[in-house]
């Protein structure tokens, strides 16, 4: 299962991580991703794997 959030798409980024020494070795960034239960556009109750920053700004809404 890819790690994207279901509503914007946010998903992994990579860089390099850079020591004091300036050494570079790469490295991963991954999105604050929950597993909840939303309500899609027919209503119906699906889970998905969805964004903090979705869940706190309401982009989404959450099945009860």
């Amino acid at each position: 299962m890819a790690r994207k959030c279901f509503v914007c798409g946010k998903g992994n980024i990579s860089g390099h991580k850079v020591s004091h020494a300036l050494n570079h070795t790469k490295r991963v960034w991954k999105p604050n991703l929950r597993r909840v239960r939303i309500l899609d556009e027919n209503n119906a109750v699906r889970r998905e794997m969805v964004c903090s920053r979705c869940l706190r700004s309401n982009k989404v809404r959450r099945a009860v």
